[in-house]
């Protein structure tokens, strides 16, 4: 199977590299691509505090781009844009677990948060209301929004990364760049994360089907549902954490 090029400039930069492995075409197709990097980075950083620097979250995207270039194999009948994305998405995670921008204070309310749920559940045997979970944290529901909105930004950890890559089954070119026993790993947790999600409220669902199936940004989602992109941020991060408590609960993590 061949690439279907955009132009034949763009195939014949492929086919020297593929073949003939040639530094001149791996750098151009670096550069077509680079708008992927971007794109990738601009959607990362868009829950991000200002402090954080995009051009930093592209600079590690870049990394993710020439690694996904490296291990493109055509013949798989993957579009390379589907198989770079959650590398490029990967590499950015990666750098900014590197940076370690997220507050103490912000750390200790998300695992605050994520203990809430794990007991509430344990307790009442559901998923809790927001006015439940307020009131096991001791702290009103306008608190609660407030403390979501600044958790919000540490949910692009571990686990975004685990759902965006459960939608991508492990293939054989990543079993020959990672241990047995981790490609299994990867594999279980995906099932898991899968699991879980199933079990969550309706709307929480929905935003994380959404936001990691279909694509949307939160500004889109929140005009789906015909709420704030801040409140859809909100749900998004008691999503998140509500999964994290659960695979705390499991073992993982």
């Amino acid at each position: 199977m061949s690439i279907v090029p955009e132009d034949a400039d763009l195939q014949m930069q492929w086919n020297r590299w593929l073949k003939r492995k040639n530094t001149a075409a791996r750098d151009h197709l670096i550069v077509h691509y680079s708008p992927l990097v971007k794109f990738v980075a601009g959607r990362v950083g868009a829950g991000l505090p200002s402090s954080v620097d995009v051009g930093d979250l592209i600079g590690s995207g870049v990394f993710g781009l020439m690694d996904a270039i490296d291990r493109f194999e055509p013949d798989r009948g993957v579009k390379f844009e589907t198989f770079a994305v959650p590398r490029i998405r990967g590499a950015i995670y990666d750098g900014l677990r590197q940076l370690d921008w997220v507050p103490r204070s912000v750390r200790s309310r998300a695992r605050d948060v994520e203990r809430a749920f794990s007991e509430l559940e344990h307790k009442l045997g559901r998923a809790p209301s927001d006015e439940e979970l307020a009131e096991q944290l001791r702290i009103t529901e306008k608190e609660l929004a407030k403390w979501l909105s600044s958790i919000a930004s540490t949910t692009i950890g571990p686990l975004d990364r685990a759902i965006a890559a459960g939608a991508e089954p492990a293939s054989a070119d990543d079993a020959a760049h990672h241990s047995p026993s981790a490609v299994v790993e990867d594999r279980e947790l995906s099932m898991l994360m899968r699991t879980e999600i199933k079990r969550l409220p309706e709307r929480e669902k929905l935003v994380l089907s959404l936001y990691y199936d279909e694509g949307l940004t939160l500004a889109e989602i929140g005009q789906v549902l015909g709420v704030t992109e801040s409140r859809v941020s909100q749900i998004h991060t008691k999503s998140v954490l509500h999964l994290r408590s659960r695979l705390a609960a499991a073992g993982v993590g």
